[in-house]
């Protein structure tokens, strides 16, 4: 058997893409590698370093009613760094862009720091323990 494939993309429901677009472009330092109408619904996706997309959708018929795709949130996204110094780099950038954010936590499996999106979804930088 072969090792685990890597994560391809995430999809994060989102309530409106004028908001978000934007505040994702600022975060990535990139413009959407695609943004289109699909019928159901709008989305933008981004291709980070590593080969994963992000992508933004925004349904013109949400359902909030139950647990379904259409429906925003999550416990959280976590973008990893490989040293912690990148965290305390990434809270400056943060700081620059005007983006709150939490202190960096350090934990016997590694040291994050949160954020939140335009929609509160939480967001995470993440580096391993020991870095």
């Amino acid at each position: 058997m072969s090792d685990f494939p890597p994560i391809a993309h995430v999809v994060l429901t989102i309530k409106d893409l004028e908001v978000s677009r934007p505040w994702y472009t600022r975060l990535f330092g990139s413009d959407p590698v695609l943004d289109e109408n699909t019928g159901p619904f709008q989305h933008c996706v981004w291709a980070l370093p590593g080969g994963t997309l992000v992508s933004l959708h925004q349904f013109w018929e949400p359902n909030a009613d139950e647990f379904d795709e259409r429906r925003r949130g999550l416990d959280h996204l976590a973008f990893g760094l490989p040293t912690r110094a990148g965290l305390e780099e990434w809270a400056k950038k943060l700081d620059d862009m005007g983006i709150e954010h939490g202190k960096i936590i350090d934990a016997s499996y590694g040291s994050g720091m949160a954020f939140r999106d335009p929609d509160n979804i939480q967001l995470e930088f993440f580096a391993p323990p020991g870095t």
